[in-house]
């Protein structure tokens, strides 16, 4: 399990570099907060961050459930995928977010693979 344990620190220092780079577009752009709008540099970050702390949450327990009824290698390796399909995603997005679509397809299979696969080994350790 020591290899989800790494991927899950993985996972959340690359949202903590996300929320970084929330503080970097607001200092650019003059933005301070509450605000949220008013420069599409701005609003762009915060997507990134905003949609990758939604992915979380249905990413990292998928991946331990996944580990512990599944297999731990596979769901390491599911969730590496991930991290490389969120830095996709926010080079995308920040660019233009017209380009974020290969990051969100491959994180979005990542996330599906570990859920269900979460879901039919539970299943199967309860039968």
């Amino acid at each position: 399990m020591e290899l989800i344990y790494l991927v899950t620190a993985l996972m959340l220092l690359e949202y903590f570099v996300f929320t970084l780079l929330v503080g970097v577009a607001r200092g650019k752009t003059g933005i301070d907060a509450p605000a949220m709008t008013g420069a599409p540099e701005l609003e762009r970050a915060v997507r990134v961050q905003l949609n990758t702390l939604e992915q979380l949450i249905v990413v990292i327990p998928a991946m331990f459930l996944f580990a512990m009824f599944v297999h731990v290698q596979v769901a390491a390796g599911l969730g590496v995928l991930f991290i490389i399909a969120r830095i996709l995603y926010a080079r995308g997005y920040l660019a233009d977010p017209g380009k974020r679509s290969l990051g969100f397809g491959l994180g979005f299979l990542a996330t599906l693979v570990l859920l269900l696969g979460s879901v039919y080994g539970t299943l199967m350790a309860i039968i």
